[in-house]
């Protein structure tokens, strides 16, 4: 049976479709590959490096003799347990602060019939683009008997506008619907908002606790300002203090434990895989939250 002429065409517009869909995969799956190892190998050097001997040549893949020297120094440091626990106290105190603050300000902002909404948010949207300054803001926190002082690391951090902003948008997308038969039953906004609200929207929250909480983790320049009692230092300024202190041990051939057992470069890379580390133990448990988080306000109806 003959095939017409627009059966043909047909037929040779789907083949030439397929193909161009295998190729397209195909280069796809070469870019992807390409993209894992530029990311991968540095990674990898940079862990498997903390492990190597100071007398090992440079590699790639592997040392040609391991060694945790570099991590016993890190650990010997008297400090280090207790910079730890500053370091994760600063960060889940300071999480749940800014949660809290970010959420009943953008639940508040995204309610249309809020008087002043206009002012809150032109000076929300000026505190984006413009800051008093170092020198100004270092004025602000003594004056407020912030220096060497825990809260140092919290109450400066608890509101970010633009934080606000992503909370406010998802806020919008929950249907008046729910309020208002909450209302109906009685439900005040503080009920609505802690029993509807919250649970609603656990992507949302868990992106913006994700994303301050590793700031929080890696903040160093707070301590490094504000910070002069060594008690109260996060792991960051610890570290950096442990790597300062072998840099001018191995110039001036100071500590000969230091600078026979482990290299400069060494525990650089031993501290950097000690901070990294909590982060990297963390993400999978938000990673489902994290992904839904990030496509907010990607797709509209």
């Amino acid at each position: 049976m003959m095939l017409s002429k627009k059966q043909t065409k047909s037929n040779l517009s789907k083949v030439r479709k397929t193909k161009g869909n295998k190729v397209f995969d195909v280069v796809n799956v070469i870019l992807m590959t390409l993209f894992s190892l530029i990311i991968l190998i540095p990674m990898w050097n940079i862990v498997i490096s903390s492990f190597a001997d100071k007398n090992a040549t440079s590699f790639v893949f592997w040392p040609s003799k391991l060694s945790i020297a570099n991590y016993v120094s890190v650990f010997n440091d008297s400090g280090i347990w207790q910079s730890m626990f500053i370091s994760a106290a600063k960060t889940i105190v300071g999480v749940i602060f800014h949660l809290f603050l970010c959420s009943i300000v953008a639940y508040a902002l995204s309610k249309r019939r809020l008087r002043g909404r206009k002012l809150y948010s032109a000076m929300g949207i000026i505190t984006m683009f413009f800051s008093g300054g170092m020198i100004p803001t270092y004025l602000l926190i003594k004056s407020l008997g912030l220096l060497n002082s825990f809260w140092v690391y919290i109450l400066p951090a608890m509101f970010s506008y633009y934080d606000m902003v992503i909370l406010m948008n998802f806020f919008r997308d929950i249907p008046d619907s729910l309020e208002e038969s909450a209302k109906i039953d009685g439900a005040s906004d503080w009920k609505i908002f802690f029993s509807i609200i919250v649970p609603l929207s656990k992507p949302a929250l868990a992106t913006i606790g994700l994303f301050h909480g590793v700031w929080q983790w890696n903040d160093f320049m707070t301590a490094k300002l504000y910070i002069t009692n060594e008690a109260l230092y996060p792991m960051q300024m610890r570290l950096y203090d442990i790597i300062v202190k072998s840099q001018a041990a191995a110039a001036n051939g100071l500590n000969a434990q230091i600078t026979i057992a482990t290299s400069s470069k060494g525990v650089q890379l031993a501290t950097i895989v000690v901070t990294m580390l909590p982060i990297l133990v963390l993400y999978p448990f938000l990673q489902k939250y994290f992904v839904t988080g990030t496509m907010l306000g990607a797709v509209k109806e």
